[in-house]
């Protein structure tokens, strides 16, 4: 079954801590929904660097990525349906979806 990275962008971490108690429930429940689908759940990153042949920039580049997890599905568009559900989503971020391409 093909494999797919869905790459989290935006969104905010909440201060609060109940709030952040919610916010991981929410993820923890999106998780558990996905079954044995979920291969690697991944987690937040911290601020990306982008390296070039001219260097390393600091910035976190032109959008920087918050986190990432590794899925399963039978095709793209279950990959997608699946993101739909991402917790990340409520929060104003986003979720690029990705095939893994087998070498």
């Amino acid at each position: 079954m093909p494999k797919f990275i869905y790459v989290y962008h935006g969104g905010t971490a909440p201060k609060d801590p109940a709030e952040m108690e919610k916010v991981m429930a929410a993820w923890n429940a999106w998780y558990g929904g996905m079954g044995d689908k979920l291969l690697d759940g991944g987690g937040p990153v911290g601020m990306s660097s982008t390296v070039t042949s001219s260097g390393v920039a600091e910035d976190g580049g032109a959008n920087p990525v918050s986190g990432f997890t590794i899925v399963e599905a039978d095709d793209k568009a279950a990959a997608n349906k699946l993101a739909g559900g991402c917790p990340i989503l409520t929060d104003g971020g986003s979720v690029e979806v990705a095939e893994v391409i087998a070498m």
